[in-house]
């Protein structure tokens, strides 16, 4: 039975790239309403405004965390049957990733309890809190920028590396994302290592094309017809 014609694999399939789609929209809509209120001049006052923005940033970014951890769930059944240890790390750094997310709320809730009746505060009080949450930027900023970085792309790797050994999509598709993940990580550890990159955006961007193509193709396409043992001691083995 060839993986199109199982209806759980189908399902599966579907699943996994639903959870792509919502996990990058949660991701950028999520940092977008957040970063829009906290990257502003005496941003205590603005969060303390725009408090149901912040909220929803939040919400946003908490789905994010639960949409990756999902995809990792959902596909290790299929990637134990290559390689049952890659399969557990990819779930692993999937786990991490997820809880870097979750870390990375605890600011801006933070920042909202700080900014309560922040503009009633004497001014040496208001400079205290102010300097409070910058500190609490700070720690989101490098939570984002380095370590979340890092262990996406670790997660990634593993998953684009088992996507081209299974002939499970396209191998192209497999191959854009190995090559936009290079990217990433190398973006991420020169950031580790203090050398700003100014267009690290741009060097992102490959992936986050990759995971809407990868998602938008799973939810039409499916995986590829490939067969799978079911003895979870047999692996797919395909010419390189």
């Amino acid at each position: 039975m060839t993986m199109q014609d199982r209806p759980d694999t189908r399902k599966v399939a579907v699943l996994v790239g639903a959870l792509f789609l919502i996990a990058m929209a949660a991701s950028l809509l999520g940092a977008g309403l957040i970063d829009g209120v906290t990257t502003a001049p005496e941003f205590l006052s603005r969060i303390s405004a725009e408090k149901s923005q912040v909220i929803m940033g939040v919400f946003l970014e908490l789905i994010n965390g639960i949409a990756v951890i999902g995809i990792a769930v959902l596909m290790f059944p299929i990637f134990r049957k290559q390689n049952e240890a890659l399969g557990l790390g990819y779930v692993a750094f999937r786990i991490v990733e997820g809880m870097i997310i979750v870390a990375a709320i605890i600011t801006p809730l933070g920042l909202l309890t700080l900014s309560q009746d922040y503009a009633s505060l004497s001014a040496v009080e208001a400079a205290t809190m102010t300097s409070i949450g910058n500190l609490l930027l700070v720690v989101r900023t490098h939570l984002y920028s380095q370590m979340l970085g890092i262990f996406f792309s670790l997660a990634a790797l593993i998953f684009y590396y088992l996507l081209y050994r299974m002939w499970l999509v396209p191998r192209f598709i497999a191959i854009w994302g190995l090559l936009a993940v290079v990217l990433v990580f190398s973006w991420n550890l020169l950031e580790l290592a203090d050398i700003h990159v100014s267009f690290g955006m741009f060097m992102a961007l490959p992936i986050i094309l990759n995971e809407i193509f990868l998602g938008i193709w799973l939810i039409v396409k499916g995986f590829n017809q490939t067969e799978l043992m079911l003895d979870s001691a047999d692996t797919i083995m395909r010419p390189a």
